[in-house]
């Protein structure tokens, strides 16, 4: 097994933007594409709820605190931006935390 770092928040997306908040939040979405170019990035999960409830968790997967923190420092201009475009996608944004997890082998 290997260490993982992962990031995750809760949000509930803005009531008639859900579809704007998957594209943006989503793996293959604006958030994944600014950390994509961070070394260290494994990629982002996006989970909707199965009972209909609001809430959705993001789930930003990093090879180490180390990286996350450095790619936040280096494109920390760029997510400042980003930030504020998906601020009316949001009704609420917490985050959770900050883990270390055990991941298989990469």
């Amino acid at each position: 097994m290997a260490t993982e770092f992962q990031v995750v928040w809760r949000f509930r997306p803005a009531p008639g933007r859900e579809a704007e908040f998957r594209a943006a939040y989503g793996s293959t979405g604006d958030w994944a594409r600014l950390f994509a170019r961070g070394a260290g990035y494994h990629g982002t999960l996006l989970l909707e709820p199965a009972d209909g409830h609001a809430d959705c968790l993001v789930i930003d997967r990093w090879r180490s605190e180390a990286d996350y923190d450095a790619c936040r420092a280096a494109l920390a201009a760029d997510y400042a931006v980003l930030d504020r475009a998906c601020e009316p996608l949001c009704a609420e944004e917490t985050l959770v935390g900050r883990f270390t997890v055990d991941s298989p082998e990469r």
